[in-house]
C-alpha cells in the first residue's frame, strides 16, 4: 500500500474534523438553549445562541455537501483486509447513516424556522435567518405561503425529527469514538491514524497482532443496533397537543390575500414658515425589549416637509415619511424580522406616515403636535410632545413618544401578548431644520 492510500487525503480530514467539531457543539448548545428559553433570565441569552445554533446547522449542511462531493470523487483508503464481513457492513452503514444524519438534522431545522412556529409554547413565532449575521438566509419556498394548521403540523413533526435523530448522532458519535479507539488499541490496525495526522498506525493491515474477538463482535453488534435504531426513531411521528395533523390540514384556514398598498397622498403645504430639514443632523429612532434585552434601532431613510411657527399654529404642518425597509437595530435576525409580513412588509407596504395638522404650545419651548400615523393598512392618532428652539434661523426639534405596537398590527401573529417584543416602544425624533428662502 502507497503512503497516499494509508490515510485519507488533507482536504477529507480538513471536512471531517470541521464538522465533527460543529456537530459536537451543537448537542450540548441545543439542550441548554431549549430549556434557557423559557426561563426569563436567560432568554436574552438563549434568543443568541439560537441564531448561533441555526448559523452552525447550515455550516455543517454546506460542509456535508463538499464532503459527499469530495468523497464520490476521492477513494478512501482500504480497511484492514482481515476485518469479517459484518465488520466492513457495520463501518460502511455507520457512514452512511452520519451522512444521511448529517444532512437531515439542518435539513429539518431549516423546515422547522421555515415554518414559523414555536413548537414550545405551541403558537406562530417567525424569526428571520442570518448566517452568523453576514448575510440572511431564506425560508424554504412555499412554507410560509400553506395554512396556519399545515405549518403548525410540519413544525411539530421537524422539530420532533431533528430532536430524535439530535439522540441518534449522539448515540453514533459515540460508538464511532468507541470502535476507533479499538482499532487503535486493541486491534492495532492504524484505521484511527488514517484520519488523525501525526498518529501512528499500529500494525499495518493483515499483520500479525493480539486479537480479541470479544470487543470485535461487540462493538460491530453494537453499531449495527445503533444504526438501526436512529433510523427507526427519526422515522417515528411526533406526538403534538391539540388537533390531530389531518384534523388541522382540514381545517386550516387559507391565508388571506396581501391588502392593496396604501397610496401616499398629496401633500397640502401649510401657511406658516417652511423648514429645510437637514438629513445629517436629523434622525428618527426607536427602543423597547426583546427576550428580556433592551434594544434601539432607527430608520436610515425618510423625508420630511414641515412648516411651523411659534406665532402661526393654525398654519403649521408636518408630514413625514419613512422608508420601513430602512429599518436598523445592529442585529441580523431582527432586522430581518422586521421585513416579515407581520411587521413592517416594507414589500407590500413600503412607507409608513405622520402627518400632524394640529398644534398647541405647551409652554417656553414647548409644544405638541397632534396628527395620524399610519402603517401598513393601520391607522391610529399620535401626540407628539416635542421643544423647538430657534437660533439664527437654525431650528432644533426633539419629541418623543410611546406606540403601542398592537394598536399597529405589528408582531400579533407571533407575539400578540408581548412575550417577546415590548409592547410599548419608544421613538425619538431629532430634527434640524433651516428656514426655507
Amino acid at each position: 500500500m502507497t503512503a497516499d492510500r494509508r490515510r485519507y487525503s488533507a482536504v477529507a480530514i480538513a471536512l471531517h474534523w470541521a464538522i465533527a467539531l460543529c456537530i459536537l457543539s451543537m448537542i450540548p448548545m441545543g439542550l441548554w438553549m431549549s430549556a434557557a428559553i423559557e426561563r426569563p433570565e436567560s432568554q436574552a441569552l438563549a434568543y443568541r445562541v439560537f441564531q448561533i445554533h441555526k448559523s452552525i446547522g447550515f455550516l455543517i449542511l454546506g460542509l456535508t455537501v463538499v464532503r459527499i462531493a469530495w468523497r464520490l470523487t476521492h477513494r478512501p483508503p482500504a480497511l484492514p483486509r482481515d476485518m469479517k464481513g459484518w465488520e466492513v457492513f457495520a463501518a460502511h452503514a455507520t457512514h452512511i447513516a452520519f451522512y444521511a444524519l448529517m444532512l437531515a438534522l439542518p435539513l429539518t431545522g431549516w423546515l422547522y424556522v421555515s415554518a414559523g412556529w414555536a413548537v414550545a409554547q405551541d403558537r406562530a413565532l417567525e424569526v428571520a435567518t442570518s448566517w452568523f449575521g453576514l448575510f440572511p438566509i431564506p425560508h424554504l419556498p412555499g412554507v410560509a405561503d400553506l395554512p396556519a394548521g399545515v405549518k403548525r403540523a410540519l413544525a411539530f413533526q421537524a422539530m420532533g425529527a431533528h430532536s430524535l435523530m439530535a439522540w441518534g448522532a449522539t448515540a453514533l458519535i459515540v460508538l464511532h469514538v468507541a470502535a476507533a479507539l479499538k482499532h487503535q488499541f486493541v486491534d492495532r490496525d492504524g484505521v484511527l491514524s488514517q484520519m488523525v495526522p501525526g498518529l501512528k498506525g499500529g500494525h499495518a493491515a493483515g499483520a500479525d497482532r493480539p486479537r480479541a474477538p470479544w470487543a470485535e463482535r461487540a462493538v460491530g453488534v453494537g453499531l449495527v443496533a445503533v444504526i438501526a435504531a436512529a433510523g427507526a426513531i427519526a422515522g417515528r411521528p411526533y406526538a403534538q397537543p391539540g388537533l390531530p395533523m389531518t384534523h388541522q390540514a382540514e381545517t386550516a384556514t387559507p391565508k388571506p390575500a396581501t391588502p392593496p398598498a396604501v397610496p401616499e397622498a398629496a401633500v397640502t403645504p401649510g401657511t406658516a414658515a417652511a423648514w429645510t430639514i437637514d438629513s445629517a443632523a436629523s434622525r428618527i429612532e426607536f427602543s423597547g425589549t426583546h427576550a428580556g434585552a433592551p434594544f434601539k434601532g432607527r430608520f436610515d431613510r425618510w423625508r420630511g416637509q414641515v412648516w411651523f411657527d411659534p406665532a402661526d399654529l393654525a398654519g403649521s404642518k408636518a408630514v413625514v415619511t419613512v422608508e420601513t425597509a430602512s429599518t436598523r437595530t445592529g442585529d441580523p435576525t431582527q432586522e430581518g424580522s422586521l421585513q416579515g409580513a407581520e411587521w413592517f412588509d416594507p414589500a407590500a407596504y413600503p412607507t409608513a406616515r405622520f402627518e400632524a395638522d394640529r398644534f398647541r404650545a405647551l409652554g417656553g419651548d414647548r409644544y405638541e403636535a397632534t396628527g395620524t400615523l399610519r402603517i401598513k393598512t393601520t391607522s391610529v392618532p399620535v401626540v407628539l410632545p416635542f421643544t423647538f428652539v430657534e437660533k439664527d434661523g437654525v431650528a432644533t426639534v426633539d419629541g418623543r413618544l410611546e406606540l403601542d405596537r398592537t394598536a399597529l398590527d405589528l408582531g400579533m401573529a407571533s407575539d400578540a401578548t408581548a412575550d417577546w417584543v415590548s409592547r410599548m416602544i419608544e421613538v425619538r425624533i431629532k430634527v434640524a431644520a433651516r428656514r426655507a428662502g
